[in-house]
């Protein structure tokens, strides 16, 4: 073989670097360092527990030759086993909730698995829900292994033996808080364990997020009422044997719309593409930060990839669909042109006017666009200086056209009460917004308009 190759993909597991970040929590009293788990082959910390809880299971003689492996999974730990799978020459069939990202599914497919879709919002015990099918499926398919990776405890295991220790080999220790976002219990449990026997102070902290029922039941040793959220890979609906809660000193709780807007801060601001856990785990990190009266290093496992979500988190549509937008956005337009100073009082000019008389009013008020309106006050469109002008110099119109010859189709109509997020997109096209009050042309909002006002914002 060749030197320096792997024997396989599945040997290319691990050894994944760890970076500081340099502008997210520079303002904080605690430096934050984040192990990059999507650079793993199969883009997430879950490789290590696919291969090694089917290492074990065939060493253990429950997966055997020709066999069918089953799995409910969120994604990731699918994409782990099926590249396992695929070196070793074994079938797979998936069972995920419908509210995963269209990519994971389509990744899983593309190993060749079968892949089953079930119902997010049902009990753990229904047996719609891709817990009760996955155990169900795995009875009735001949010759076929359920992994189980919530009960399977060769997943924290795998972070004991293989993740923990890497990462304190590359650290020397030299940590003061260990931070992972909880789902299965394995990660945070595995690396706890081992920490914790080899440094005396570290802390261990856990992310959850609001809607799951683990920090709660860590808080009180109560099984609380879970609540539905949209985060993949985080929190759970009940308590799988994974964890071990001696082993975690605290939780931290977050919410779907700050860690989506953490995750796409994160690549803007330190150029890491990773999934919505690593925004929300991040958020959990400031959130403990804030806390912190000494200086402390935190290091922070950041469990996938970016492009399993390129069509929801980093996709504006979809997040602004879920209101999920920056808070910026999310403001009546009223308070916008409040905050710029605009009182109402609109220049507009009726569809009887000249190119030429439109052109002179522009200059007199110095203004670059005005809206054209019928003698009732109906909006017929927007002139603007370039509509007018530039077309006068080069001989297409004259100055006595009329001027519906120069409207422009350039802009949306929209109530002043509306929020700023309604006209976002359209702001971003460089259209204008035409602002109506009781049905009348009250104003006009452009993309310097917005910005002025978030600069207004940002110095208050």
């Amino acid at each position: 073989m060749m030197k320096g190759a792997k024997a396989n993909v599945v040997e290319a597991i691990g050894n994944t670097p760890i970076v500081k970040l340099n502008h997210i929590g520079k303002d904080l009293n605690c430096e934050i360092y984040v192990k990059l788990e999507y650079m793993n082959p199969g883009g997430s910390t879950k490789d290590r527990i696919g291969a090694y809880m089917l290492d074990r299971a065939v060493e253990e003689g429950d997966l055997k030759p020709g066999g069918t492996i089953i799995e409910g999974t969120s994604g990731n730990t699918g994409v782990g086993l099926a590249m396992w799978a695929a070196v070793h020459g074994y079938k797979c069939i998936f069972v995920l909730a419908d509210k995963q990202s269209k990519e994971k599914i389509d990744n899983l497919r593309a190993f060749g698995a079968k892949v089953v879709v079930c119902p997010t919002n049902v009990e753990p015990e229904d047996p719609r829900s891709y817990y009760s099918v996955s155990k169900k499926l795995s009875e009735t398919i001949p010759n076929s292994f359920y992994v189980n990776q919530y009960d399977n405890l060769h997943n924290r295991n795998t972070h004991y033996t293989w993740t923990a220790p890497e990462m304190y080999e590359q650290t020397q220790g030299d940590f003061d808080v260990f931070m992972a976002a909880v789902g299965t219990g394995g990660t945070i449990s595995g690396c706890g364990r081992y920490f914790k026997e080899k440094m005396d102070k570290v802390e261990i902290i856990g992310v959850d997020c609001v809607g799951s029922i683990i920090a709660g039941y860590h808080k009180t040793g109560e099984m609380g009422q879970a609540h539905s959220y949209v985060l993949e890979g985080v929190g759970e609906d009940f308590i799988p044997e994974n964890y071990d809660f001696d082993l975690i000193d605290d939780f931290e709780v977050v919410n779907d719309k700050e860690s989506f807007l953490m995750t796409r801060k994160l690549l803007k601001e330190e150029g890491i593409y990773a999934g919505g856990s690593a925004g929300a785990v991040i958020e959990g990190a400031l959130k403990y930060a804030k806390k912190q009266t000494t200086k402390k290093k935190i290091l922070i496992l950041l469990h996938d990839s970016g492009n399993r979500y390129a069509s929801k988190i980093y996709n504006d549509d979809w997040m602004s669909d879920g209101g999920y937008l920056d808070s910026s956005f999310n403001v009546q337009i009223s308070e916008v042109l409040n905050t710029l100073g605009k009182d109402g009082n609109i220049i507009t000019v009726e569809d009887t006017t000249t190119i030429g008389q439109a052109i002179t009013l522009m200059e007199e008020k110095n203004i670059s666009q005005v809206p054209v309106v019928s003698k009732n006050g109906d909006i017929l469109g927007l002139c603007t200086e370039k509509s007018l002008i530039k077309p006068v110099i080069m001989g297409e119109f004259q100055k006595d056209d009329n001027i519906s010859l120069a409207i422009s189709n350039n802009y949306r109509v929209v109530d002043c009460n509306e929020l700023l997020e309604t006209v976002a997109d359209a702001l971003l096209k460089k259209e204008v917004a035409i602002i109506t009050k009781d049905g009348k042309v009250s104003d006009l909002l452009s993309e310097i308009d917005v910005l002025q006002y978030m600069s207004e914002k940002g110095s208050n």
